[in-house]
């Protein structure tokens, strides 16, 4: 199993908005995520707006374009865009970088 970790940014004036969003996910949404092959699927925000997110796939790259190839993550994609600073054109989804593990304790 891949363990994956992305940083993020909200922007500070949507933090409430970003997290109200998230504690109402669309149900086909969730279900084309775990699909796709998404599990222990976390989003950490602190106030500063740095979002970090860990996520566990077989392998990230198809789970990313399993994702991609779904109509319901187009619309979430456009709907968050919004919500985050320097994507640099990118939607959130294509400009998750996965960081480098250094250490595991398992």
């Amino acid at each position: 199993m891949q363990r994956v970790c992305f940083l993020l940014k909200v922007r500070k004036d949507r933090l409430e908005e970003y997290r109200e969003r998230h504690a109402a996910v669309w149900p086909e949404m969730l279900r084309a995520l775990t699909e796709a092959g998404w599990h222990n699927y976390s989003l950490f925000l602190r106030e500063d707006g740095l979002l970090v997110g860990y996520l566990e796939t077989e392998d990230f790259a198809a789970a990313q374009r399993a994702m991609a190839a779904t109509e319901v993550n187009a619309r979430w994609q456009a709907e968050m865009a919004e919500f985050f600073e320097a994507l640099d054109g990118a939607a959130p989804d294509e400009a998750m970088k996965p960081l480098t593990e250094v250490f595991h304790l398992p």
